[in-house]
């Protein structure tokens, strides 16, 4: 009997041990794909990151002229291509044309800016896809497309929407509730969140990783919210740490080997 009741204890234990586990396991978002590897947003960049084991790919959306979903995070191809000019200007078919790779390095000549079916179609339910939303010259245009493509290639289970935009989070929620949705939140109005409002439509909040402390996180927990954190590139380092102490339940991150090492160490000593 004695024996029956130590081999108890002990599967006790370690299910109390895993469950501890599971619930400081921070959710890793590749901000832009693995941006450091390899040129943001490309198919390329999101392969590494998915290599590399993150949970989430971050995509930002812009729409095409003639209605398509890209992704790219500028409002104009400038930076990142070797065109100029206003995404919303271009049809797909002039976009396919830029060189979306050389600017980051000459071994990347050549990679396209990808549209979010050719994204879905590749990764598939293979990882998860992180996607923020933006209005358009003030209007809300690519949410139904989204929610069309979501549909229809089965992923709602895979999808995380973010936006700075409230009303396009509401439109999302007012046409599939079922969908987890983050509210962005600038950086000058984090502390002024009103968590109550945010938590009618949306399952989370992405504040800016300078700008929070414990006792935010945890007033965010206290009406269920969850908390993604975003970094300024050249802040993540310093700042990582000390979010992932906080107890933030997801990190975007620009740095994904590095974070997936600190990630790795006992936050609890940091």
């Amino acid at each position: 009997m004695k024996k029956y009741i130590i081999i108890l204890l002990i599967l006790l234990l370690v299910g109390c041990s895993q469950s501890e586990s599971q619930e400081e396991k921070v959710t890793l978002i590749a901000h832009r794909g693995a941006k450091n590897l390899a040129p943001e947003h490309t198919l390329t960049a999101y392969n590494k990151a998915v290599e590399l084991g993150t949970d989430f790919i971050e995509i930002d959306l812009r729409m095409t002229k003639d209605g398509q979903l890209i992704s790219i995070h500028d409002e104009t191809v400038d930076r990142t291509t070797n065109g100029e000019g206003e995404v919303s200007q271009f049809t797909l078919a002039e976009l396919e044309q830029l060189d979306a790779g050389s600017w980051f390095s000459n071994e990347y000549q050549g990679e396209k800016i990808p549209t979010l079916e050719e994204i879905f179609d590749t990764f598939g339910k293979n990882t998860n896809y992180f996607i923020e939303t933006r209005p358009m010259n003030g209007e809300l245009v690519m949410e139904d497309e989204l929610l069309r493509l979501i549909e229809e290639k089965g992923l709602k289970d895979y999808v995380i929407i973010q936006s700075f935009s409230r009303d396009s989070l509401k439109k999302i929620h007012q046409q599939n509730s079922e969908i987890p949705l983050v509210q962005l939140l600038y950086v000058n109005l984090t502390k002024e969140v009103r968590e109550d409002e945010v938590k009618e439509y949306a399952t989370g909040v992405g504040p800016y990783a300078p700008t929070i402390d414990k006792e935010f996180v945890e007033r965010m927990h206290e009406v269920g919210l969850e908390v993604y954190v975003w970094f300024d590139n050249k802040d993540e380092k310093e700042f990582m740490p000390k979010v992932l102490s906080y107890g933030v339940d997801a990190v975007f991150t620009d740095f994904l080997d590095n974070t997936v090492e600190v990630m790795s160490q006992d936050i609890s000593k940091q």
